[in-house]
């Protein structure tokens, strides 16, 4: 599965092309709890793991209902947020986030979920677009007001035919699947 390496390009790309003179708050969705680590509906989660990782930003302080972590990467100031919310409430922690900080979510909003549409560790990045029957982003959607927002989709693979949609998100990668850069 491929891990997004962010950059100050994709960061351009996602704010729209605008000059880097302000904030992006960059929020990957998933559950809390250990009962969902690893699992396929947590990929945003891990994404915002692996950025941390790279560039030392903990993400550890508990505010607006969210993990959150400060720094900067490649000169931008940057906030990487775990809502804590459980997914199909990630609105509240991301509404609450954009408030306090004052970010517009059109240029400094930046969302990292699963994609079932997608094979696993594929990457679609898009600025602005339907929820498409993810729950969380239909959360994100309602509180925000609108679709106009980058979004970062991270293929989770297709469902197998008879497999109940919730039990796959919620299920772990394959050995195979699971295997990072």
């Amino acid at each position: 599965m491929a891990i997004i390496a962010i950059s100050s390009e994709l960061i351009f790309y996602c704010g729209g092309g605008k000059e880097f003179n302000f904030m992006y708050i960059i929020a990957g969705l998933g559950n809390p709890t250990k009962q969902y680590e690893g699992t396929r509906h947590n990929v945003g989660f891990e994404v915002i793991d692996r950025i941390s990782e790279k560039y030392n930003i903990d993400v550890d302080a508990k505010k607006h209902r969210a993990l959150i972590g400060k720094g900067i990467i490649q000169g931008q100031k940057v906030i990487l947020a775990k809502p804590q919310t459980y997914m199909n409430l990630s609105g509240e922690s991301v509404r609450s986030l954009l408030d306090y900080y004052k970010v517009d979510e059109e240029h400094e909003l930046i969302v990292i979920y699963d994609d079932i549409s997608l094979d696993v560790g594929q990457l679609r990045i898009r600025a602005k677009g339907s929820a498409g029957g993810h729950n969380g982003m239909k959360n994100i959607i309602a509180h925000l007001g609108s679709q106009v927002f980058p979004r970062i989709k991270v293929g989770v693979g297709e469902k197998p035919a008879k497999y109940d949609l919730a039990d796959y998100v919620l299920g772990h990668f394959s050995k195979g699947e699971a295997k990072l850069p």
